[in-house]
């Protein structure tokens, strides 16, 4: 007999909060219209949005159909869960395009073919809504005490600009939202990150009593370390899945630089590997646990990037720490003879090749002693340098013991 779904999710360490948890397991006894909402806040989704990704592909391969829905009507008032200030506003040219980028992003992780998973946009009914008639419908439904004591509400209004009253409609957007996929698609699931849980709740609330249906919210385990630091942030900012802002190697090295204490959640969450492997490989000591954390970076980026990104990636790691031959798929920059001539000095490189996010922070590494050219470590901040230390596959930067960057002379 197949293992339920809500048990594989706990197996494997997805869930934080379920509603009607005894309700939820008979209504996943079959096929179930689910939904998960993904602010397009960038042109990309990033590692925070893949938790609820991976979930999303075991629920549709246990037979439930997910919808990912696009937040291009939400993301023109901003959610405040987890902010100090207000969003900043984005143009709707902007939105829309970030929404299409992400939706070509989604159709690598789930199989869209046939109806199995629909994409939709909030903003096809949210845009066009009337606000007295809104108001009157759903606002109604909402005590402006209960939602007071949301978190998401009390830690802004605990902050020096406070909370807007745009913002404080976003719990009945988000609910609405539900309740239209409840009636569009026969939605009966909202899952989502642990910090839209009140917002959650209130969706599946607003179903119950607009239309004495039975609604669910789940909500997933954010993805923290083992000391309960947020994982995915990196010098050069978020740990993005699109290749163009995170090399598939930047994601290869970040994945296979984790914690050995984080080794065996990331295999259980990241990947599809059984559990009897995540539990084998994560339970290695010593020096063995580098086997455990190479299958980790292969698995997630193959993934994210394909199985050919993942094989360049992992024979360049090979390469540079083997000593061998540069690999193909080292983040790589191209400057001019010009450009060298212009500003030779190595904290430039550093700042233009991302590998320090600033010519201050730069120099703060050279100063570290965390700073090398071919190998040679750089002592000097104002070193610069010279043509010929460009050879035929140009010069390595070296940012700590693992951040390496090439730079090409053209």
């Amino acid at each position: 007999m197949a293992q339920h779904i809500l048990d594989l999710l706990k197996e494997r360490g997805f869930i934080a909060q379920t509603t009607f948890e005894d309700e939820l397991y008979e209504q996943l006894k079959q096929p179930t219209t689910f939904y998960v909402g993904f602010d397009p806040t960038a042109d990309s989704l990033h590692i925070g949005h893949y938790i609820p990704i991976m979930a999303m592909a075991h629920m549709q391969r246990a037979g439930h159909r997910p919808i990912a829905l696009m937040g291009g009507g939400t993301a023109m008032i901003g959610d405040p869960s987890g902010k100090t200030d207000m969003r900043r506003m984005m143009s709707v040219e902007t939105i829309d395009s970030n929404v299409a980028h992400i939706k070509k992003q989604m159709e690598r992780f789930l199989d869209f073919s046939e109806g199995k998973a629909i994409i939709a946009n909030n903003a096809d009914w949210l845009r066009s809504l009337n606000f007295i008639d809104f108001m009157r419908d759903i606002g109604s439904m909402f005590s402006v005490n209960k939602m007071l004591t949301a978190e998401c509400y009390k830690a802004r209004m605990a902050t020096e600009n406070g909370l807007s009253f745009l913002e404080f409609t976003y719990m009945l957007m988000q609910s609405y939202d539900f309740l239209e996929l409840f009636r569009r698609e026969g939605c009966r699931l909202q899952m989502g990150g642990n910090d839209q849980w009140s917002n959650m709740l209130g969706g599946a609330d607003l179903i119950r009593r607009k239309e004495r249906e039975s609604a669910f919210a789940c909500t997933f385990q954010l993805l923290l370390t083992h000391d309960g630091r947020k994982m995915g942030k990196t010098e050069a900012g978020a740990l993005w899945l699109d290749a163009a802002k995170t090399s598939p190697y930047d994601f290869y090295q970040y994945w296979r630089n984790v914690d050995d204490k984080d080794v065996r959640k990331c295999l259980a969450l990241l990947t599809f590997l059984p559990m009897d492997e995540v539990n084998r490989l994560g339970a290695l000591e010593g020096s063995e646990i580098n086997e455990a954390k190479k299958t980790l970076a292969f698995e997630v980026t193959k993934l994210v990037h394909g199985e050919e990104e993942a094989q360049k990636a992992q024979e360049a790691a090979a390469s540079l720490f083997g000593g061998a031959a540069l690999g193909g798929s080292i983040p790589t920059t191209e400057i001019t003879r010009e450009d060298l001539a212009r500003d030779a000095r190595v904290t430039t490189l550093l700042s233009l090749t991302g590998l320090a996010p600033s010519n201050s922070a730069a120099r703060r590494l050279i100063e570290g002693g965390g700073v090398s050219v071919n190998e040679t470590k750089i002592a000097n901040v104002n070193a610069t340098i010279t043509e010929d230390q460009f050879g035929a596959e140009g010069l390595m930067l070296r940012s700590g013991k693992k951040k390496f960057h090439r730079v090409l002379l053209k």
